[in-house]
């Protein structure tokens, strides 16, 4: 896409998956481990935001990328309210809530950017090459 020849090259990608192996941590010890709801939907939430930047890049047109953009946003906004709950049950300290939102927040910030880039670029995507 765009100026993308594979996913692994777009920085929204890049700090998501750094964002969820870091979420992926965080769920592993301590009493947020242990509750089984809130863990595998933080976690679900922030795979989701990597796995919808990479399935739209794959789709190869510009209006599926964004629309799968707009899903992974939607996703860390998800990640966002349950780190509230996290944080509110004190299964995380207040230094790392603060880190978290702003890794996820940075994250949203990039989807966005990317999303207003492509609605601007008048770029079709690879699938319309020929």
């Amino acid at each position: 896409m765009a100026t993308f020849k594979q996913v692994e090259e777009i920085q929204a990608w890049q700090k998501a998956r750094a964002l969820c192996n870091r979420i992926y941590s965080i769920t592993n010890d301590g009493r947020l481990a242990r509750d089984f709801g809130l863990r595998d939907q933080i976690r679900r939430a922030a795979v989701s935001v990597m796995s919808n930047i990479a399935e739209g890049f794959e789709r190869g047109g510009t209006g599926e990328f964004v629309q799968f953009l707009a899903i992974a946003k939607g996703s860390a906004g998800e990640m966002r309210a349950q780190l509230y709950v996290a944080h509110d049950q004190s299964y995380i300290d207040r230094h790392q809530f603060d880190e978290l939102i702003k890794d996820v927040d940075e994250v949203s910030k990039m989807i966005n950017g990317l999303m207003g880039y492509l609605r601007r670029s008048g770029i079709k995507g690879t699938r319309f090459k020929r």
